[in-house]
């Protein structure tokens, strides 16, 4: 296996429909982990959802 150097980030996707189009707001992701799902609630009512994403990457010489 060669020797390689990854940079792990967390991003945060938000929608107002689901978690699913949250996570599809971040966009040209290769690989990542889904850590989190949350949502707001406001008056009983869900008025956001959030997908907090892990992203890594491969650094470059």
């Amino acid at each position: 296996m060669a020797e390689s150097v990854y940079k792990i980030i967390e991003l945060v996707g938000t929608s107002t429909e689901s978690w699913e189009a949250a996570a599809k707001s971040l966009d040209d992701i290769r690989i990542a982990e889904i850590t989190k799902l949350d949502m707001r609630v406001d008056n009983g009512q869900v008025v956001a959802y959030r997908a907090r994403v892990n992203v890594s990457f491969k650094l470059r010489d």
